[in-house]
């Protein structure tokens, strides 16, 4: 083990996080900061998530790979630092990747990130690198990196190439990569492998053309039966109605994959999430079939954490994805309903202004509110509440718009804290999942066509939920999530 490695274990040790700050049954910063979930993937019946980790203070700062594990996707149990930049190819952080299991091994591929000086200037150069290892202990190839910059099409960025996905189909193995194409923006490039350490560039399986953002970070590729995905979350976002925001988002790619030719052919590019915090998903293939997608819940533009707090830094529920209609949906994993208590069922009921009703608060709940009769006006639900603060779901029947709102959650800084996505009827009704663990907030809509992930950082014993409407008829179903 290197010194810096054994430093941040040692630190973490001494500096972890306790229980009563962290959330119930999301995954966030053991001390410290992260961000990008990492090798998210199954190894010897168990599933593993590493993450981008700064160890020392709640910014950013150069990358390691924090790591955690679980057998159901809501108890994690919490692992030592798995890998430092100690290293020459590695020197100035491991940055994001994936991995796989190979030949009994657990196999890390990243993003190796080196800088040298060169004529006066700092010349950065981002290559991949593999680690192999136990689950718990990783020893790094001492050949990396396996794939250079300079393998790639002329014109592709030596600085921009990096967070490579790893899989295996048959005898081979196969990455894509996020690049820089000579036009300056985004692009994929495809790589295969016999034996995961001699790779040879295939093709630029997509290319964002300048039309989605610009550099496209953390591509992810899979195949949900017929159906193809690409997910990418680009810098440089320009909005586009409510569909894509500025900066940094996350978009889907759905299309079709031709594994001979190595063709996609894309069919339709939506948001993958429409909140306030969600960038840089990472998916795995479940023991039992499922595809299963986990995000980092925080946004590189928007700094809300506390002073008081150590830590930064929580990822998304996992989500169990499918495909219907040609779109991707997602929802919470089934696994959290192992841990329902308290069940409160509200039969149809008709607002008339302000209602709360018994057992219906918490921050540790799962919240379902069926909408079925459009009121004369705007819908809300207010929760996370006390006679202070609050975050707010409004759902407008007339515009058929919904809208999250944490402008009076506690802030005291002029972030950004408001956020609207277009929904659809089904049936002249629409469905709101609320999943609340402390600080997080995501709302599935429409079991699962859209979802929108954000943060508060509202004192907990803000518990109260309020739900207003002028003539809107709703029925509720209600559980406390208890670990």
């Amino acid at each position: 083990m290197s010194e810096a490695l054994e430093k941040a274990r040692e630190w973490e040790k001494m500096h972890c996080r306790t229980a009563v700050e962290k959330p119930f049954f999301h995954v966030c910063a053991p001390t410290g900061w992260i961000n990008d979930p990492n090798g998210f993937s199954q190894y010897k019946g168990e599933y593993h998530l590493f993450y981008q980790y700064h160890p020392y203070n709640k910014h950013w700062g150069p990358m390691h790979w924090g790591h955690s594990k679980t057998d159901d996707f809501i108890k994690w149990l919490q692992m030592p630092c798995a890998m430092a930049p100690d290293e020459a190819f590695d020197g100035q952080g491991c940055f994001s990747g994936s991995a796989v299991e190979f030949q009994g091994k657990h196999v890390l591929m990243y993003t190796g990130v080196t800088q040298k000086e060169k004529d006066g200037k700092i010349v950065i150069n981002q290559n991949q690198c593999i680690a192999f290892g136990d689950g718990k202990d990783y020893i790094k190839y001492p050949y990396n990196p396996v794939i250079t910059a300079q393998q790639m099409p002329q014109g592709s960025s030596k600085e921009d190439f990096r967070d490579p996905k790893i899989w295996k189909d048959n005898d081979k193995f196969y990455t894509i990569i996020g690049s820089r194409g000579e036009d300056g923006s985004g692009q994929l490039g495809l790589f295969e492998s016999e034996d995961i350490v001699n790779w040879k560039f295939v093709t630029i399986l997509e290319r964002c053309e300048n039309r989605y953002g610009k550099m496209w970070e953390c591509p992810d590729f899979f195949e949900i039966g017929d159906t193809a995905v690409i997910i990418v979350s680009p810098q440089e976002m320009q909005a586009e109605g409510l569909e894509f925001h500025n900066g940094g988002g996350t978009l889907a790619l759905v299309g079709n994959y031709n594994k001979k030719e190595h063709l996609f052919q894309r069919k339709k590019v939506t948001a993958v999430d429409y909140g306030l915090d969600f960038y840089a998903p990472q998916t795995l293939k479940s023991e039992d079939g499922r595809r299963i997608m986990i995000g980092w819940m925080q946004n590189w533009d928007t700094y809300l954490v506390p002073e008081n707090m150590t830590w930064s830094g929580i990822m998304t529920i996992p989500r169990q994805l499918e495909i219907r209609d040609g779109s991707l949906y997602q929802n919470p994993v089934r696994e959290l309903e192992n841990y329902y208590s308290n069940e409160v069922k509200i039969g149809k009921v008709r607002l008339e202004g302000e209602r709360s009703f018994e057992g219906i608060n918490g921050r540790s709940i799962d919240l379902t509110v069926e909408i079925y009769e459009d009121g004369k006006s705007e819908f809300s639900i207010r929760f996370a509440s006390n006679e202070y603060f609050y975050s707010e779901i409004i759902y407008s029947p007339e515009k058929e718009i919904l809208t999250f709102d944490r402008t009076y959650s506690g802030l005291v800084k002029d972030v950004i804290s408001r956020r609207s996505m277009k929904v659809k009827k089904r049936e002249g009704r629409i469905k709101v999942r609320l999943l609340l663990d402390r600080y997080t907030v995501e709302i599935f809509v429409n079991d699962g066509e859209q979802a929108m992930s954000s943060l508060i950082y509202t004192s907990l014993d803000a518990e109260k939920i309020m739900f207003y409407g002028d003539g809107s008829v709703i029925s509720i179903l209600k559980y406390d999530v208890v670990l």
